[in-house]
């Protein structure tokens, strides 16, 4: 009689979180990128939403190579914060947007394998941005899902966001919808807070001068007459 021995329990794929490839081909796709990370970043905080950058997405259990890493996806219905990387069967929840900034080296890979992958996983939105206008002749081209095919988006809206689109020199401007307010980027937005802190110094000052003169006053005057 032979006798049976325990199987080796099979070990786990690996699934790296990163390849040791740049993150941007030039300095103004890594602006680009980063600048649009922040700026959703900053929009759905406080929301079940996620925004990842230049991070590994794999989308088939147990085959680690089968990935790719968009330069910025949104997902929704998904727990807040960030990831080494992200296994869709794992969280359950496919991007819901995807940006990709191209240039003139990626546009057969942009608008080949990873337009049609991201077609197939239903993604509801893919966009490319081309900062340097390489190949795209206004910069902005935005796909929808409609059924089970991408369309081009020709009003510059993005749906899931409910935000308008904007091209401004290298960069994507992002409105609210609803305010027609835009999205600050990191810049902009210590710019507003420098000047929200100068306007209130220059009114604590205004209301100390008013302060100073009506102590001069009642010293020269008494009280003022109700």
């Amino acid at each position: 009689m032979t006798a049976l021995t325990p199987t080796a329990k099979q070990s786990q794929p690996f699934y790296p979180s990163a390849d040791g490839e740049p993150v941007a081909e030039t300095y103004t796709h890594l602006y680009a990128l980063l600048t649009t990370l922040e700026v959703l970043r900053q929009y759905l905080k406080g929301r079940q939403a996620t925004v990842l950058g230049n991070q590994f997405l794999y989308y088939a259990q147990g085959f680690p190579k089968l990935r790719v890493a968009p330069d910025v996806m949104v997902i929704f219905d998904v727990e807040p914060g960030g990831r080494d990387n992200y296994k869709i069967w794992e969280e359950g929840q496919v991007p819901v947007v995807i940006f990709e900034m191209t240039s003139g080296g990626t546009q057969a890979q942009d608008t080949g394998f990873k337009k049609t992958l991201y077609e197939q996983l239903e993604v509801q939105e893919y966009w490319l941005f081309d900062p340097k206008g390489e190949w795209i002749e206004e910069r902005l081209q935005g796909y929808r899902l409609r059924g089970e095919s991408y369309e081009l988006i020709t009003d510059s809206r993005s749906e899931p966001l409910q935000l308008r689109l904007a091209v401004e020199g290298e960069l994507i401007g992002f409105y609210r919808e609803d305010t027609g307010e835009k999205l600050l980027i990191p810049d902009e937005l210590v710019e507003a807070l420098q000047a929200e802190v100068k306007a209130r110094q220059q009114a604590e000052e205004r209301a100390e001068q008013a302060e100073a003169m009506l102590a001069r006053y009642r010293e020269r005057f008494g009280e003022l007459p109700e």
